[in-house]
């Protein structure tokens, strides 16, 4: 069987206005230097630095991103619930419960070339939500039956939480890109000698920052312990993405590597 090598992207949570500047400034020209194929971006962020709307997604998708997956921040602003049920390139996470809207995965041609995406949402320090191991391995089998090219954004706290799905789930998974920390971790590998992982890709957002907020308000918040909002930081914005290369046909990963812009 000729092996046909593919180019996949996903680009960590991109925090507000300067996330989305940053994006739309550079992505054309990365696509093309990097012979990119296929561009995820984590966009719970998009719309001020938490949650996301219709004109910040549409934003990220006029700008070349292919889909964008979330997580708990997806439900700040309820504008979103409409378009969420009818744009099947905006996730939420799968393992929320049924009547919930959107999509939780979807399986995405392009150039004859079928990818499925799963978007599901940790449970450790976090909500209660159905059982993202469950949910993530019924909705894989059932996607493995139409494509072998399988990525999952597993939105989580934990490192072990999501070493332990990325195990699971690595049975089907191309890429299984975990997110939510926003600090690029430095363990990128191939796990059973198919599947990419990283348990942490990071942020679209400031390098002089704690997770993305001023250091300055996050300090004092700690000091203090009283509630407060945050603004978020906009200079020195770095892009932290991690770069997938797959073949098409047998669904396997052959690299993963950190790359930042």
């Amino acid at each position: 069987m000729k092996r046909t090598n593919m180019r996949l992207l996903f680009i960590g949570d991109i925090i507000g206005d300067s996330g989305r500047k940053k994006v739309c400034t550079h992505l054309s020209d990365i696509i093309k230097k990097e012979k990119i194929f296929f561009i995820i971006a984590q966009g719970e962020n998009l719309a001020g630095g938490v949650g996301v709307t219709e004109q910040t997604a549409k934003e990220m998708f006029k700008a070349g991103v292919d889909c964008i997956t979330t997580g708990n921040h997806v439900w700040r602003y309820k504008e979103i619930y409409k378009y969420l049920d009818s744009e099947t390139r905006l996730l939420r996470p799968a393992n929320y419960p049924e009547g919930v809207p959107g999509h939780g995965y979807f399986v995405y041609t392009k150039q004859d070339i079928k990818i499925g995406v799963i978007n599901l949402e940790g449970r450790v320090f976090m909500s209660t939500l159905e059982d993202p191991f469950k949910i993530g391995k019924k909705i894989a089998e059932e996607i493995y039956k139409e494509t072998k090219n399988i990525f999952v954004d597993f939105h989580a706290e934990t490192t072990s939480e999501k070493r332990a799905l990325g195990f699971y789930l690595s049975e089907y998974a191309t890429g299984i890109v975990c997110t939510h920390t926003h600090v690029q971790t430095a363990d990128e590998q191939i796990m059973s000698g198919k599947t990419a992982y990283i348990t942490d890709v990071g942020m679209v957002g400031s390098a002089n920052s704690v997770i993305g907020d001023k250091k300055e308000e996050i300090i004092q918040h700690y000091i203090l312990q009283i509630p407060q909002r945050f603004k978020r930081a906009k200079e020195n914005i770095i892009a932290n993405c991690v770069i997938i290369d797959f073949d098409e046909k047998s669904g396997y990963a052959t690299s993963i590597i950190r790359y930042n812009f």
